[in-house]
């Protein structure tokens, strides 16, 4: 019996504490002007009531749950039109309250479903043109214009413009079918087709949107690789076996080294494989260009040359530079390429001798071939 009783207590709410007092304030905005603008028909000599109790349900689902279909526009608006309708109607040739309200609220849900405009509060639209009384009974079918319409208005101008000064989007217009096939090539992915089709198996009306769910599907496949993205560390992507050189290096020599390797930068280490300094293409660019224009045959071009053949690394290298160890997040590393400039960070060992060098390319080599693999594996999964 209690395990019974639990299955009732509801699920937590996920939604931030910003967006409930976000949707608060927006109701409170809502209903106010709606009353304020409602108060100027009662100096008629008909007296309109400025507020209908369904409009503070239309409320919470206006400001509240606004992704909902039965929050859209249509199904506000369209909703407690046709409800009003159907109950005017059924309150004028059903003299039984009783059953002119049960037929008032049948007739108008059938409706609703008919015109795709399905919003529960309408219901109780449907109900109040029948059981409001006599004030109500007396405006006939002008309940309808006014104050459901001239309500109904108000409220949805009013959601529209607060949502859009709040940054939140609203309303949730519904795509075409081929959006969502766009947003991705593989043809794995759900498209809305197969969405809809998916929902009408189900046979009930669910309160979420097919664009919305589909959105919310493809945001949970991604969530694996995200997590496992954040877990790809820089030994994971780095350049090994790394070439290095040590401090006795002529600024020649690691030129040919460059040169033959086609690579930017030399880490320069000590007897124990520590990085004690960098040196790299700019540093040594002038070496080259002296050796080049030595082969004119000037003989002090020629001199220069061999004093580059005896300058060493040290003397140009950029000493102790940033370094990173191996089992390092990735993504704690991607900013100092993008904020600070780095081409090239020598990877080290917890015991801080070099084991790799990581750059600019072996972050976007590696991202790219992790997401080739992690869809592969969504393929055979």
């Amino acid at each position: 019996m209690i395990d019974w009783l639990k299955r009732f207590i509801p699920s937590p709410i996920s939604v931030s504490w910003s967006e409930r007092v976000r949707s608060c304030i927006g109701a409170l905005i809502g209903i106010t002007i709606t009353g304020i603008v409602m108060r100027s028909f009662n100096q008629s000599s008909v007296l309109v009531p400025f507020l209908v109790a369904p409009m503070g349900a239309s409320a919470v689902l206006l400001f509240a749950v606004p992704a909902s279909p039965i929050a859209q526009p249509w199904s506000f608006v369209g909703g407690n039109l046709i409800s009003a309708t159907i109950g005017v109607t059924c309150s004028q040739f059903i003299s039984d309250p009783l059953l002119a309200a049960a037929a008032a609220i049948a007739f108008a849900l059938c409706a609703m479903f008919a015109f795709r405009c399905v919003h529960p509060p309408s219901g109780a639209v449907a109900l109040t043109a029948v059981l409001g009384g006599p004030g109500i009974h007396s405006l006939g079918y002008g309940f309808v214009l006014a104050p459901i319409a001239v309500q109904s208005l108000i409220m949805l101008v009013c959601a529209i413009a607060y949502h859009a000064l709040t940054g939140h989007r609203y309303p949730h217009a519904r795509h075409d079918n081929n959006v969502i096939n766009k947003s991705g090539g593989s043809h794995e992915e759900i498209s809305r087709v197969e969405l809809e089709s998916a929902l009408r198996r189900r046979g009930e009306l669910l309160d979420i949107g097919t664009d919305d769910l589909a959105s919310l599907l493809q945001e949970v496949q991604m969530l694996p690789y995200v997590r496992s993205f954040s877990e790809l560390t820089c030994g994971d992507v780095m350049s090994r076996p790394v070439i290095c050189v040590p401090t006795k290096t002529s600024l020649k020599a690691a030129l040919d080294i460059l040169r033959e390797h086609r690579i930017r930068a030399l880490p320069v280490t000590d007897e124990s494989d520590r990085v004690i300094g960098i040196v790299t293409w700019a540093d040594v660019r002038g070496c080259e260009e002296t050796t080049s224009i030595a082969e004119t045959g000037d003989l002090r071009l020629e001199r220069r040359t061999n004093r580059c053949q005896e300058t060493l690394v040290d003397s140009l290298m950029t000493a102790m530079p940033e370094t990173v160890e191996a089992k390092t997040l990735l993504i704690t590393v991607v900013p100092k390429f993008v904020k600070h400039g780095h081409h090239h960070i020598p990877v080290v060992n917890s015991h801080g001798r070099l084991v790799g060098m990581l750059t600019q390319a072996d972050v976007v080599s590696g991202l790219y071939q992790h997401s080739y693999a992690f869809a592969g594996i969504q393929r055979t999964a």
